[in-house]
């Protein structure tokens, strides 16, 4: 049995130990792919409940407490509610989403930030891919319990507005709250991100153009997707390029 440290080494053990602790930027990315695994697991969950048809009863019920009682194709709230929902849902659209990653992209490029620029092309083209590679893969149905309030091109499953409004807003948004000192700065900036992002999603539901479940599975694909870019981003300004 070895004899207890003397105190000269035990305080030698502890700063040894203090320099191998992870500090919050070790600890950030790790902290982010651990999201994005999660993410990833509710996302399959999610389309495994999808594919057994076990989310259908509840789809339609949110689904149909968007409209007017007995009803269908009037959705709740007045003219206008339903012209802004088509607002917000063009947030997430191919144009709106083109033209703002083209935008903050030449932004970035211009601020000599290009590995952000780069993650952000990537986060963008990605998400892109993946809805549209899994659409075809599962080529669920659209609702057919209410008329579509706006047009539609695809699949239904999962939400494209939702996955790209996820990944898109999600990774602007940290890339603009990492250049902030102040915390409350920080904190507005990735809370509009949350909040576009959120308002797309239930405008698709609201215009009758996806199921609950459809949204739902898009935020968890596009956060997912959002959070391996950022912890990407963090390792390529830690490695100085």
């Amino acid at each position: 049995m070895q004899p207890p440290p003397k105190p000269a080494e035990k305080s030698a053990w502890r700063r040894s130990l203090k320099g191998t602790r992870l500090g919050p930027v070790e600890l950030l990315p790790i902290a982010l792919l651990g999201s994005a695994a999660g993410s990833i697991w509710g996302f399959l969950a999610l389309a495994d409940e999808v594919i057994e048809g076990d989310t259908r009863a509840l789809d339609e019920r949110l689904l149909l407490a968007l409209r007017t009682p007995g009803v269908a194709s009037d959705p709740l709230g007045p003219p206008w509610l339903e012209e802004a929902g088509r607002d917000f849902t063009a947030l997430g659209g191919t144009g709106v989403m083109t033209f703002l990653v083209v935008v903050v992209t030449v932004f970035l490029v211009l601020a000599r930030r290009r590995a952000e620029a780069v993650i952000l092309v990537v986060a963008s083209l990605g998400a892109m891919g993946l809805e549209l590679l899994l659409k075809d893969w599962y080529s669920r149905a659209r609702p057919d319990l209410v008329p579509h309030a706006a047009q539609v091109f695809s699949a239904s499953f999962p939400s494209g507005h939702a996955t790209m409004s996820a990944a898109v807003f999600l990774t602007i948004g940290a890339l603009l709250a990492s250049t902030q000192p102040e915390p409350r700065i920080k904190v507005y900036v990735a809370s509009v991100a949350v909040l576009l992002t959120m308002v797309v999603g239930v405008s698709r539901v609201y215009l009758g153009v996806h199921w609950p479940t459809d949204v739902l599975a898009g935020w968890t694909l596009g956060a997912a997707w959002a959070a391996i870019c950022w912890a990407a981003a963090i390792r390529l300004r830690r490695n100085g390029t």
